[in-house]
């Protein structure tokens, strides 16, 4: 009798295992499917100054990119700043980019140049502010 209760216990064991694992495979799927849901948010102006790509956006700037335009909360001088692209936060800064504009959760683009420790985009915000 004990010897059926063992083996019924471990049957269950093993199959509620196997439910609980193939649960945690579709967590795993629907994570991966959000993520790259959300990173199609993202527009390719902010990409190419996170990437550092200066001609890019000198060229999109030209074709007439809107250099206020949020992207997933945040300004494109946001991304210059919280990446450290000095260079192109000044010919953001040129062509009309707003360094008082916020972040959707509420922080400016000099709070995210100090958080990310981007001293030369601080210093390019701090420049711009004294004129």
């Amino acid at each position: 009798m004990r010897k059926t209760i063992l083996t019924m216990t471990a049957a269950c064991m093993l199959a509620v295992t196997g439910v609980s694992a193939e649960n945690s495979a579709n967590v795993a799927d629907v994570t991966e499917n959000q993520i790259s849901f959300k990173s199609i948010d993202l527009n390719s102006f902010c990409k190419a100054i996170m990437k550092g790509d200066f001609d890019t956006v000198k060229k999109l700037i030209a074709l007439g990119e809107d250099v206020n335009q949020k992207s997933l909360g945040k300004t494109p001088a946001i991304f210059a700043a919280r990446y450290n692209r000095a260079d192109i936060l000044q010919l953001l800064i040129e062509n009309g980019a707003n360094l008082k504009t916020k972040c959707d959760k509420g922080i400016t683009v000099k709070k995210y140049a100090v958080n990310s420790n981007a001293v030369e985009a601080l210093a390019v915000i701090e420049a711009s502010s004294r004129k």
